[in-house]
């Protein structure tokens, strides 16, 4: 009798053991794992001079914020190493600012930024592993909305262009596919639920064209932003 309580805690600590090293099987062929969380961007932006009628204004510019929004992810592996992952989320606003000459107007106007990725990963480790690091390229198809500018600039660029402060004035930016690069580490809790970190670096410009109404007719003016965000994202997943 004695014996037998004296192994019971050998017992205990070896199906502790055991069962730590039991296989986790996280991440394997055939898995699809959907991921919630927090994306942080940060521009790496720059921008050539504002043109008004192919003339530059001399040290003019715009700057972007940073900006934070909910990050989705969708990944499929299709073997235990390699996987496709899709990339969405809810827009971004970004707040553009004056530079330069234009730093007076302040705040220039806010846009949406739609940028929904599709990345193939390739994931170190295997499908026992607690920790994957993994790395990724692919491309982001980029477009904006619920494009604004404020009544200041509106009013400057007015101006600028027709001699008053009244002339209505509209917006576009250009859409682009660009490339990104990434780079994360997965953690798997249990068989079903991961975080995952990672960073991205997208190669991004844009085109802005802008058009103020006055009464010699429409004058039109042009910009070229880089943004080059690096993208920072934290999420949680669940396999199915």
């Amino acid at each position: 009798m004695r014996e037998r309580i004296a192994t019971f805690p050998k017992l205990i600590t070896f199906s502790v053991i055991a069962a730590l090293a039991a296989p986790v099987m996280a991440q394997q062929a055939g898995d699809t794992i959907v991921s919630a969380g927090w994306a942080h961007i940060s521009p790496q932006d720059s921008s050539e001079p504002l043109k008004i009628s192919g003339n530059a204004i001399h040290d003019s510019g715009a700057g972007v914020a940073n900006a934070d929004t909910l990050a989705l992810q969708i990944t499929h592996f299709l073997t235990d190493h390699f996987a496709i992952t899709a990339d969405m989320g809810m827009p971004p606003t970004f707040k553009l600012a004056g530079e330069g000459a234009l730093e007076r107007v302040g705040q220039i106007g806010t846009a949406k930024l739609w940028s929904p990725a599709l990345l193939a990963k390739y994931y170190f480790g295997d499908a026992q592993s607690k920790f994957r690091p993994f790395v990724g390229v692919g491309a982001a198809y980029v477009w904006y909305s619920d494009i604004r500018t404020t009544d200041k600039f509106v009013q400057t660029l007015s101006g600028m262009t027709a001699g008053n402060t009244s002339s209505p004035t509209s917006v576009s930016l250009s859409n682009s596919l660009a490339p990104v690069a990434n780079i994360g580490l997965a953690y798997n809790f249990d068989k079903n639920w991961s975080a995952n970190f990672s960073v991205s670096y997208v190669k991004l410009k844009t085109a802005a064209d802008l058009t103020t109404q006055t009464p010699a007719g429409p004058v039109y003016s042009t910009t070229k932003l880089t943004l080059d965000p690096i993208v920072t994202l934290l999420t949680v997943g669940y396999r199915f």
